[in-house]
């Protein structure tokens, strides 16, 4: 078997391999920071009963390792981003070029690889429907790129960030 054929473990998105499971008190961290992403160490200490300098190796690991982000999340909508929208792509050869093209993009936060009627999803925001018309220009113009299938969104009734710690 040639090293082409070895299956490779899971990375996360930063392309970074995950550690193994994470014990307990690494969960609860993730759990507190969640809920509030701006406590500090010492708070955070407290809470799992460990020290503040213990709990900022953690954290610092957590980072490091690509198992978590602390990230300020935006309303696209109070920012000027009128239009958000899912695009369901298909194409034919390798997956994983037009998966880099895609992340390539600003306006494309979210790329995944999928089995189903699509070979990749791409969730991007926009200005206008004029800067989705653009950038669906652009994401077709992509070689091997076949098709693409909208998904505007109307509403936005969830987003929860909470997932992976229970």
């Amino acid at each position: 078997m040639t090293d082409d054929h070895v299956p490779t473990a899971r990375q996360s998105p930063n392309g970074r391999r995950p550690g193994g499971p994470l014990d307990e008190t690494s969960k609860k961290i993730i759990e507190l920071l969640q809920a509030d992403g701006r406590r500090s160490y010492a708070a955070l200490g407290k809470a799992v009963g460990l020290s503040e300098a213990a709990v900022r190796q953690r954290v610092q690991r957590l980072l490091e390792s690509g198992v978590m982000q602390i990230v300020a999340v935006t309303d696209p909508l109070s920012l000027g981003f009128l239009r958000q929208a899912m695009i369901g792509i298909r194409c034919e050869g390798d997956l994983e070029t037009v998966a880099d093209a895609l992340a390539s993009m600003d306006e494309i936060d979210y790329v995944v690889i999928t089995a189903g009627s699509f070979d990749l999803l791409a969730e991007l925001v926009c200005e206008s429907d004029d800067h989705l018309l653009q950038l669906l220009g652009r994401i077709r113009a992509i070689p091997t790129v076949t098709s693409t299938e909208s998904f505007v969104y109307l509403k936005l009734r969830k987003q929860i960030y909470s997932w992976g710690t229970r």
